[in-house]
């Protein structure tokens, strides 16, 4: 599976409603939970999940620094800081494809057409006179 991220998803959230994701988020505000909202939801818990895994990648990469001396102390803050991105990386991954199966089964539905006029039932023929057998003299 390709590697989703949160830009994606927003870009698909905005398919299926037609709308920018800043006016949905508004929209679901003064709406009761839905699955809006719920899009809305997974969508920010990805974009959480990445700026997480930006932020410990960062650390890890200014402790590794090569002018940086490698010390017993440092040792357990590389492996905190390892097992913090393995995590930000696994939560990122459930809420990528949890929101991504979800928009896979939705699917936008077009605007109704107008129905085309029914036609008016066609005006009854008059009843016909019966006639009645001929009276012989």
């Amino acid at each position: 599976m390709p590697h989703i991220t949160s830009t994606d998803i927003a870009g698909r959230i905005e398919d299926l409603y037609g709308a920018p994701l800043a006016d949905l988020a508004g929209h679901a505000q003064d709406q009761p939970p839905g699955m809006l909202s719920a899009l809305l939801g997974m969508h920010d818990d990805l974009a959480l999940a990445e700026r997480s895994i930006d932020f410990h990648r960062d650390h890890l990469v200014r402790l590794i620094h090569p002018e940086r001396q490698i010390g017993p102390q440092e040792v357990s803050h590389l492996l905190d800081g390892a097992r913090r991105l393995a995590e930000a990386v696994a939560v990122r991954e459930v809420q990528a494809k949890s929101v991504a199966a979800v928009l896979q089964s939705l699917a936008r539905v077009p605007a109704p057409t107008p129905a085309p006029p029914t036609p008016s039932p066609p005006v009854p023929a008059p009843p016909l006179v019966a006639q009645s057998p001929a009276h012989s003299r």
